[in-house]
């Protein structure tokens, strides 16, 4: 105490500021010594009738309890001489993780890259006249249709003979067992005579098929049945081309993987729904993955380390799982021994803002990414075994648990004064900022939708909700303005000046207010902790109990047993 009070003014300046970038949640030792060192807390917090008669046996142990549970992992091993295993592991952890994202990135992008350049493949095949920078392919005459009908068939029946990669039709998956299926649907009734102004039209929709099957030999003709097939125009809604190809996709070899087996399922569309005129053409590919039937690679012998790394990262996140719910459940308890002590010994209520503490929030994001890794890794041993191919959801889940892992890693970085004043800014500014986000978001979503509902039919930006709200997001950051206000259409004065009027006041509203209100409020938190820094800080109950226990961690006090119960991660702690 004595020497806490021969303190000069500067140095308990320092000491406050240093308190107060210190997480509250984290506690670190540097910040409970200087409590301990500082003023005793007053016995009219605590109750001084109450004060007298407590055991003081129960009362410092508690204390010192509570203590080491807020203490850093450091301080920790100085106190029970027990080596910071936890830390160890989700350092560990970061590391695997990361490797397993990259190890299924690489094979993921493999993956993604061949479903795409096969889809462009297909279109340059079996679309006539195809350009890779066309927007979109279109006919406008009856004949137009025919042509391109026939030359997609005709690309289809050749397709072993002109395609420079290995394709292998799928028998029996089109119409009446057939190959490829050739479909139109139309109205079952459809009269339009637009000389007197009058339509009959019976919307229920009717479909024709007819199945077309590629030659078993090369020396059988090429079927040309398919040509015969008419179409309705005059109450044609669309024609449809399907068809299944199989392919292997043998550049996973380089990976030293097996390849796999792909079966594409490729739809070819002739929209007329809007009967404008136009017949809008267009071609979608989904690829199904499976494991090839037999398999030989020369030279290739069976590779079982990715599963093996997969199993140890499994491994790993469930013993992080393991002592992080310990952890959890051990706060727990000691809250309910802290508020029973409150209550019995001194006939006290504890604020929820004290139990709250005894929750780690660190800790359950850390719980959250040892399932979603858990439940990836398991996916990948499917995916690496050929018994899954859920590629997507595999890469979320991945995904979304190393960011979370990575993120964990603020935690540790807050037992650091320096580093822990972004922890104490965000939590200031948050409340203060949802708040302001909730009433921007109002105005926001109002020109989204009135930006879709007037300029969708003049802005290829504006079709949908999804790019309005993505132009606009964009007009925020000050991307892209010329070309917004340069590709209204100006069919009519009318839109054009609203799309002007618009616009600008979008731009002049997000940008110079909504924005630097936003950005003032983070610099206003920021403001606001510093000069909290020259004030004496709040205490609150629990740390004006554990302020009792004037032991320091290398007292050698804590190296007592608390039970003499062990438990298997008794080492961990």
């Amino acid at each position: 105490m004595a020497s806490s009070l021969s303190k000069n003014p500067r140095e308990e300046d320092d000491t406050e500021k240093d308190k107060l970038l210190t997480s509250v949640t984290d506690h670190n030792a540097s910040s409970l010594n200087d409590r301990i060192h500082g003023s005793h807390p007053s016995l009219d917090v605590i109750g001084s009738s109450s004060w007298k008669q407590v055991d003081e046996e129960e009362e410092e142990a508690l204390c010192r309890k509570l203590k080491y549970f807020f203490m850093s992992p450091c301080d920790k091993y100085h106190a029970k001489g027990r080596k910071p295993y936890k830390l160890v592991l989700q350092l560990l952890k970061i590391v695997i993780v990361t490797v397993q994202l990259v190890l299924f990135g690489l094979s993921n992008q493999m993956v993604v890259m061949f479903k795409d350049e096969n889809t462009d493949s297909f279109r340059h095949l079996f679309l006539k006249d195809y350009q890779d920078d066309s927007d979109e392919l279109a006919v406008h005459t009856q004949r137009g249709v025919y042509e391109h009908i026939n030359y997609t068939i005709e690309q289809y029946l050749g397709l072993t003979k002109n395609s420079v990669s290995r394709y292998a039709y799928v028998l029996g998956s089109g119409v009446n067992g057939s190959a490829l299926s050739l479909c139109q649907r139309y109205y079952k009734k459809g009269s339009i005579d637009p000389v007197n102004d009058t339509f009959n039209i019976d919307p229920c929709i009717i479909t024709d098929c007819i199945g077309v099957n590629p030659p078993t030999d090369s020396s059988v003709p090429i079927p040309e049945d398919y040509m015969n097939f008419t179409l309705k125009f005059h109450k044609l809604i669309n024609v449809t081309i399907e068809f299944k190809l199989k392919a292997i996709n043998i550049q996973s070899i380089i990976n030293n993987e097996i390849p796999d087996c792909y079966t594409f399922s490729v739809t070819i569309l002739f929209d007329n729904r809007a009967h404008s005129g136009k017949v809008k053409i267009s071609l979608r590919n989904k690829a199904i993955i499976r494991e090839c039937s037999a398999t030989s690679v020369s030279g290739h012998k069976e590779n079982y380390w990715r599963v093996a790394f997969d199993v140890l990262v499994a491994i790993v996140c469930g013993l992080s799982l393991a002592l992080c719910g310990r952890s959890i459940l051990r706060g727990i308890a000691l809250q309910h021994e802290f508020v029973r002590f409150f209550r019995e010994s001194l006939d006290r209520q504890v604020c929820w803002a004290d139990r709250l503490e005894f929750i780690n929030g660190w800790y359950l994001l850390l719980i959250i990414s040892d399932i979603l890794t858990i439940i990836a890794s398991f996916i990948k041993i499917g995916i690496e075994t050929k018994n899954l191919a859920s590629y997507d959801v595999c890469g979320i889940l991945m995904g979304t648990s190393t960011l979370l892992v990575w993120v964990g890693v603020i935690r540790y970085l807050t037992f650091f004064q320096k580093y822990n004043i972004l922890i104490v800014t965000l939590r200031a500014a948050f409340p203060n900022v949802i708040r302001f986000c909730c009433c921007a978001a109002a105005i926001y979503m109002g020109y989204v939708f009135c930006g879709w509902i007037v300029l969708g039919p003049y802005h290829a930006k504006f079709r949908s909700l999804s790019t309005v709200s993505e132009c606009l997001f964009s007009l925020i950051n000050g991307d892209d303005m010329f070309a917004t206000f340069s590709e209204v259409e100006r069919s009519g004065t009318l839109v054009w000046l609203f799309s002007q009027l618009y616009l600008y006041t979008f731009i002049s509203l997000f940008i110079y207010m909504v924005l630097s209100l936003f950005i003032a409020l983070i610099t206003g938190a920021y403001d606001t902790i510093t000069q909290q820094a020259q004030e004496p800080p709040h205490v609150s109950d629990l740390h004006q109990f554990i302020a009792q226990c004037t032991d320091t961690p290398t007292s050698g006090k804590f190296h007592s047993p608390e039970n003499t119960s062990c438990s298997p991660f008794c080492c961990f702690n």
